[in-house]
């Protein structure tokens, strides 16, 4: 698939400046029934993954527009820019979609803790099993 070129606008105005971001934006995204895409942040400079959200294509746009990730929350039926409220922004260094258009990978640097818990990422100190016992080495080094 071609490279998707957006120049976002003001919050609130989709690519043609007309109203909100739609599906149309953003054509290599597969958006599912409820107009949502799973979006995964990854720590730019540890590969370490964060957290997984979900956008719609006007969480999508006001990414794009701000350079700091908006999220759209299922549970609360509203947008919400990551650190806003925390301080613990995430800054885009890239947005990809995969293979398939479905699944969409946020690279970020990421300020403070990425969880609601005050953790660092979402999947500290939680696994269902270690098959080998080992740790990967940047949760080793962190877990100390």
């Amino acid at each position: 698939m071609p490279e998707q070129n957006v120049t976002p606008g003001p919050i609130g105005a989709s690519a043609d400046g007309e109203g909100f971001a739609t599906a149309a934006d953003f054509p290599n995204v597969k958006f599912d029934s409820r107009n949502l895409v799973p979006c995964i942040a990854q720590e730019w400079t540890t590969g370490e993954v964060l957290m997984l959200a979900y956008m719609n294509p006007e969480s999508l746009r006001r990414t794009l527009a701000t350079k700091t990730m908006w999220y759209y929350s299922r549970s609360r039926d509203e947008y919400w820019n990551k650190g806003a409220t925390s301080g613990h922004f995430q800054y885009v260094h890239e947005l990809r979609y995969d293979c398939d258009g479905d699944t969409l990978l946020a690279l970020v640097d990421q300020t403070g803790a990425a969880c609601h818990t005050g953790d660092f990422t979402c999947f500290d100190n939680r696994w269902l099993s270690s098959p080998t016992g080992e740790r990967a080495p940047f949760l080793a080094s962190r877990e100390q």
